[in-house]
């Protein structure tokens, strides 16, 4: 344990950093492991908490601060494009979009701590013109926030963090393996999820020509622009009769819909 203790005490700081920015620009990787290990090395006193604080936050900006010009330029393209990539990109949108009109700014201060919510709030706090100077504060105290648990959990656990470190040493090549096994498992699962879901929708969905033939022939199908408000602001063209409806209240809707008569829902 002592070698891998010495190698994370002399660049524990560059660790977190590198690790952190990845996170921060996309890339799916865990920094709470890193971060737990730093609270341990903290405990120890090999490590600081003013230079690790300082070292979490630039990172946090530094990747946080790309997204939020590329939103600022580009808009809602971002948000689609991110969602596309993400591990949950079926309530990807609807979940940033629904937070984020709910509450805010401010919900930037806790999007660190919810899934996909994270990685899409920079760009949507772009694309909803959120200045800059109010963009860098929110985004640096939920660094500091969302660093903070893991920190402490390590620093008061960091007898357990020691036992395990020294485990990963002795296991050597096995623990990456493991780890790795975990993380595939996770992958394939989310990946079978898409691939049914996606199934699922293509025996139920019509393209524009279709919907279009329908209201040419007089079928009269009921559309429902189901987009979130922020969506709707965004793109404010909508299909010719559609009626705007939240998922929340979209049963009670269907409920004085006559029978017989084609439902039709679009969203983001």
């Amino acid at each position: 344990m002592d070698e891998l203790t010495a190698l994370l005490a002399q660049h524990g700081l560059t660790l977190v950093f590198v690790n952190v920015l990845l996170t921060q620009l996309g890339v799916p990787i865990p920094s709470l492991p890193i971060l737990v290990v730093a609270g341990a090395l903290i405990g120890e006193g090999t490590l600081h908490t003013v230079p690790l604080t300082l070292v979490v936050v630039i990172a946090s900006l530094l990747g946080d601060v790309p997204w939020y010009l590329a939103g600022k330029r580009y808009g809602y393209r971002v948000l689609r494009t991110l969602c596309r990539i993400s591990m949950e990109p079926d309530s990807c949108v609807k979940q940033t979009e629904n937070i984020f009109a709910r509450w805010g700014p401010s919900s930037l201060v806790v999007a660190k701590y919810i899934p996909g919510f994270s990685t899409i709030a920079p760009p949507l706090a772009g694309a909803m013109r959120v200045s800059f100077g109010r963009f860098v504060a929110y985004s640096a105290a939920a660094a500091l926030l969302w660093a903070a648990a893991p920190v402490i959990a390590g620093y008061f656990f960091r007898e357990q963090v020691e036992w395990l470190l020294g485990w990963i040493e002795a296991m050597g090549t096995g623990a990456l393996a493991v780890v790795g096994v975990i993380v595939l498992v996770y992958v394939a699962v989310k990946a079978v999820q898409r691939f049914l879901l996606i199934r699922f929708l293509r025996m139920i969905r019509i393209d524009v020509h279709e919907l279009n033939a329908m209201m040419r022939d007089g079928s009269e199908p009921v559309i429902l622009d189901a987009r979130s408000p922020l969506a709707r602001e965004f793109e404010p063209r909508r299909i010719p009769g559609a009626i705007s409806v939240e998922l929340d209240s979209v049963e009670h809707l269907l409920e004085s819909i006559p029978a017989g008569r084609d439902v039709v829902v679009y969203c983001s």
